[in-house]
């Protein structure tokens, strides 16, 4: 009995391993972004907290006048 199937190449396309490249690099990305969550959360937690004291040195130099 003869198959319909369409044979198999021994190395896969160009673009087969490019996906796969690029998966992959996303993976990583991905994970680097996971560890550096932390460190995220700190520093936007400071820049917030620059920015009010900034505002209420502002709103204190405004009163003064």
């Amino acid at each position: 009995m003869e198959s319909n199937a369409k044979p198999q190449r021994k190395h896969p396309p160009r673009r087969d391993r490019r996906r796969t490249k690029t998966v992959r690099h996303l993976q990583k990305w991905i994970g680097r972004q996971g560890r550096n969550l932390s460190g995220e959360f700190l520093r936007g937690a400071a820049y917030k907290l620059g920015s009010g004291a900034v505002t209420l040195i502002i709103l204190w130099w405004q009163t003064r006048r």
